[in-house]
């Protein structure tokens, strides 16, 4: 029977070995993992990770006078982008693993977000304890002001706080000097409330994941990339038009049914925008992935289907309102606007999920028969 192994384990999630000291990660090994604390503690004596790498030292020592089979290593992250960080620390793990043997693991972290990778850390081997670092100061204001400009020279944190409050200070600034304070005001509210909600529902993460697909669209060669950037412009030409409908048709009767009048303008664009974007998704499978079409023939259907019922209920609902001036359609007709949009809304889901479940069965039924080809 094998003998079990525990592996004292750092974690550095944003990697600080890497970004400061230029030491890639994984470390495995003891004399390898005190260069490391070493060559950071030289470079940034006051950074966690030093007093956290430490530790796993002194752990692993620990458990090797009791006489037990243990490994140590230092797993890293990512500096910039969390998200990559977590997968090369999956993927950092499941190397040390090999390398190791290690049944078990000890988790030694410096602080609350290393904390967020555990669940793939448990995912790969069974965590026995987790040790947290925390490095005893006495705090006082010198010492708040220099923590709080060592985070701020930071570009993960400075991205995060200086950047907006840079830009409404800019806004304000030149609305004060084309002589409209009162305005400047209302922009620089708005940008730092639209900021403030991108980031706390996430919309953040969306633009950063639209900007990684089309970097991989273009360096792939993809036809995604050209109907990506369309999709694009199409929305920003829908956005505009959106406001223009706004403005043609705004009423005071609440913001509800100004939104539905910025729907009005650009649901038509924004479609166009879902139509090419999904088209394009579409021909990339076609051509590299042939196998997987029906997971995304469907896109378009969908797409399509919203659009027309959204368009449909936002022209009826404005139809109905008696102070919005120079409104082309009547309610009688908003009525066959709606009834007409739903229907064709429905049928173009339905087509798109019956044409998903035929290719499905289409796909299925012909993997035997390569099966007895390769046979």
């Amino acid at each position: 029977m094998a003998k079990e192994r525990t592996l004292v384990l750092c974690v550095d999630r944003d990697d600080d070995l890497g970004f400061k000291a230029r030491i890639d990660g994984p470390i495995v090994g003891r004399e390898a993992c005190l260069h490391a604390a070493t060559s950071l503690a030289l470079i940034d004596p006051e950074d966690s990770d030093v007093n956290a790498i430490f530790e796993t030292i002194k752990l692993y020592d620990e458990l090797t006078g009791r006489g037990e089979e243990v490994a140590v290593a230092v797993i890293c992250g990512n500096h910039m982008n969390l998200l990559e960080g977590d997968r090369r620390v999956a993927s950092g793990l499941d190397a040390i693993l090999s390398a190791t043997g290690s049944t078990s693991c000890v988790v030694v972290t410096d602080g609350a977000e290393d904390e967020y990778v555990l669940p793939i850390i448990q995912s790969r081997v069974p965590v026995s304890s987790v040790r947290r670092v925390v490095v005893n100061q006495m705090p006082n204001i010198e010492g708040t002001y220099y923590i709080l400009r060592r985070l701020l020279d930071d570009p993960k944190v400075s991205k995060i706080v200086l950047v907006p409050l840079g830009l409404a200070m800019l806004l304000y600034a030149v609305g004060y000097l084309l002589g409209y304070p009162e305005g400047a005001t209302i922009v620089v509210v708005g940008v730092v409330g639209t900021y403030l909600l991108f980031k706390g529902v996430g919309i953040d993460e969306v633009f950063g994941y639209l900007i990684t697909s089309l970097k991989a669209s273009l360096h792939g060669g993809r036809f995604t990339f050209v109907s990506y950037i369309a999709a694009i412009l199409l929305c920003i030409v829908g956005i505009i038009l959106g406001l223009i409908s706004l403005l043609d048709y705004y009423t005071s009767t609440g913001i509800f049914f100004q939104v539905l009048a910025f729907i009005y303008g650009s649901i038509a664009w924004f479609t166009a925008a879902g139509l090419v974007a999904s088209v394009g998704k579409i021909i990339d499978v076609f051509l590299n992935e042939r196998e997987t079409i029906q997971r995304v023939v469907a896109l378009p259907f969908f797409v399509l289907a919203i659009g027309a019922i959204a368009y449909g209920a936002s022209t009826y609902i404005l139809s109905t309102i008696s102070d919005i001036s120079g409104f082309p359609i009547t309610t009688d007709v908003g009525v066959m606007y709606i009834i007409f949009a739903t229907i064709g809304g429905l049928f173009c889901a339905f087509f798109g999920v019956y044409l998903q479940s035929f290719l499905g069965r289409w796909v299925d039924e012909r993997e035997p028969v390569a099966l007895n080809r390769e046979a």
